[in-house]
């Protein structure tokens, strides 16, 4: 278990503190509506930190080839599980190098707002290396008021309870966050520390990245489409940004 992050309930827990039966059972949300609006029929798409495939399953459904990468092979079973055709990676998202280049890539689940800075880096560094030069990279990030709005709940179409409990300051702009999740027979809870960032951060990480924010694709700002940066070529060493 990462520091910081624990979780409970039944069956495995990952190292951020996912239980993967509770992903297998949560209802997706509008984020397939979102990707397909966002980028070209039919596109390659590498989606970083799948989980159980709940987002995966819809896209490829809708025609996306898609390519599922997690760090939890109890995740990416639930994926083949839910979505046979669909090619998983085992493996951690910051050294990842497929050695291939995707239409789009997909940072989502807020991975973007983890406590570390290096992590964070090189969260965006694997979008980067994977996107086409023409590409564009989808990232998902919390609400503004995401860590003063708490206590709140809402209720998941799967019939479960979310509710964000607290999120305590733990040092450094970081917050320790406590969910719950209910359901009629069962229960989870979550532990996990994230790093709020406002608009210019967040485009300063980008930038340092390679990337350059194009659009805000939802209206309360969750989901951004990035662009690579254009780069040239060196005599001297390897592409350059500009």
């Amino acid at each position: 278990m990462r520091e910081g992050h624990q979780g409970t309930g039944p069956g495995a827990i990952t190292p951020d503190g996912c239980a993967v039966e509770l992903y297998r059972r949560l209802a997706v949300g509008d984020e397939p509506d979102v990707i397909e609006a966002a980028v070209p029929a039919r596109s390659t798409v590498l989606e970083l930190g799948s989980g159980a495939g709940r987002v995966t399953e819809p896209l490829a459904a809708r025609g996306f080839t898609v390519t599922a990468v997690d760090e939890s092979a109890e995740m990416l079973a639930a994926v083949r599980e839910r979505s046979p055709g669909v090619t998983t990676v085992h493996g951690s998202i910051e050294s990842l190098d497929l050695a291939r280049r995707f239409d789009v890539v997909l940072l989502g689940s807020f991975l973007v707002h983890t406590a570390e800075h290096r992590t964070r880096q090189a969260l965006l560094e694997t979008c980067r290396r994977h996107v086409k030069d023409d590409g564009r990279v989808l990232i998902q990030r919390e609400g503004e008021d995401w860590h003063r709005d708490v206590p709140r709940e809402r209720r998941d179409a799967a019939g479960c309870t979310v509710r964000i409990l607290s999120a305590e300051p733990a040092g450094d702009g970081v917050d320790s966050i406590h969910a719950e999740y209910v359901f009629p027979d069962a229960r989870w809870t979550q532990t996990f520390l994230s790093r709020s960032l406002d608009g210019p951060e967040f485009a300063r990480c980008l930038a340092a990245a390679g990337l350059v924010v194009e659009d805000v694709l939802t209206d309360d700002g969750t989901w951004v489409r990035a662009r690579p940066e254009a780069r040239r070529d060196s005599p001297d060493g390897p592409p350059e940004r500009r």
